[in-house]
């Protein structure tokens, strides 16, 4: 294995000196001891990384990840953002996700030098030089957009979920370069990308080198990348493909509605009320002994009045067809959301229906 030396903070590590970024006056799982224990791991004789999955869809669960794939990762997204040795990267994700392993995987194989801060809501607030590229999340993204119109970021990469329409809605004032990633953590992150700000914005996903996908008969993406994986992984997100290497993603088969014979894409309706609902909301759908599954929309705050409900119902109308139109409404003060501030929609659809 290669990558034998890491450059954090301009200060360069290898497995002599590795016990520095113990700190033991900490817990052992605070941001920066879980920078040291990945290291430790990294540097250590096994071929393997221990990662856990997100548990956005499903339970999270550890898997293995071969460190050779790691780096074939880390040096496609290097390549493609043009990644060296005089680059200065911002780790501002926690080292226990694929997204901060994977930063210091791309810093082990390019040499460029990590600059570590706490994980925080808006890392960028207090930042005074200039970033080559960091990875974020939408989460971050929302809560850092004023502090990243001051332009010392040049390229940034956002995941973990979706980048919706409202968030888009914040990139006008934005110098940087902003992409939305495609993956997951068996793919040792993203193997495809979207620019979703200036004159290459785009509507569609295109996959980095080396990374082939088709589809099933059911319309799910396969991703074929042997440089990644050791086999074809079929996912269970649903997709329109445009080209032998771009792709249009529609929603998660999954979380696809069967109502009345119509079959309905939650994510899609979502995206079509973008703008009109101030707080965070998601559609989903509940038994129904006439339609099979019939479509509600969950909001996140104190329940409606009913003039408020008529009023939303109005607004929506137009934008929806009648199958998406959702039937019912919850309300629910507070959304539950997993470690890492992702949506859990079958849990907060339980509390908002326990509570109506």
């Amino acid at each position: 294995m290669t990558a034998e030396n890491i450059k954090l903070n301009g200060i360069k590590y290898n497995r002599e000196n590795l016990a520095d970024l113990h700190f033991t006056d900490e817990p052992e799982d605070s941001w920066r001891n879980a920078i040291y224990h990945f290291l430790v791991n990294w540097f250590d004789d096994s071929d393997f990384i221990l990662a856990q999955t997100s548990g956005s869809t499903g339970k999270p669960k550890k898997i293995h990840l071969r460190k050779a794939a790691m780096m074939n990762s880390a040096r496609m997204t290097n390549h493609f953002f043009r990644l060296n040795a005089t680059s200065t990267v911002l780790l501002c994700m926690p080292a226990t996700y694929i997204a901060g392993k994977m930063m210091l995987v791309r810093a082990l194989v390019s040499g460029f030098n990590l600059l570590a801060v706490e994980p925080s809501a808006n890392p960028f607030e207090n930042l005074n030089q200039p970033i080559d590229f960091t990875a974020i999340t939408p989460y971050q993204f929302f809560h850092s957009a004023e502090s990243l119109k001051n332009g010392h970021v040049r390229k940034i990469i956002v995941g973990g979920s979706l980048v919706t329409g409202k968030l888009e809605q914040l990139v006008s004032t934005i110098p940087a370069e902003l992409y939305e990633t495609y993956g997951m953590t068996e793919t040792c992150s993203h193997i495809a990308l979207r620019r979703f700000n200036g004159k290459e914005k785009s509507e569609y996903f295109t996959v980095l080198g080396g990374v082939e996908i088709h589809q099933t008969k059911r319309g799910c993406l396969v991703i074929d990348a042997p440089h990644l994986l050791e086999y074809e992984i079929q996912t269970t997100d649903m997709v329109e493909i445009i080209s032998d290497n771009s792709f249009r993603w529609l929603g998660r088969a999954d979380s696809v509605i069967n109502s009345g014979g119509v079959k309905i894409h939650p994510e899609q309706v979502e995206k079509k009320l973008e703008g009109i609902i101030p707080t965070s909301y998601f559609i989903t759908s509940v038994p129904d002994q006439l339609l099979e599954n019939k479509v509600v929309l969950v909001i996140e705050s104190e329940a409606f009045t009913a003039e408020q409900e008529v009023d939303l119902k109005l607004k929506i109308q137009p934008m929806l067809h009648k199958f998406e139109f959702p039937k019912q409404f919850y309300f629910l003060p507070a959304f539950v959301y997993s470690e890492n501030n992702k949506l859990l929609r079958k849990e907060t659809l339980s509390k908002a229906i326990s509570k109506d």
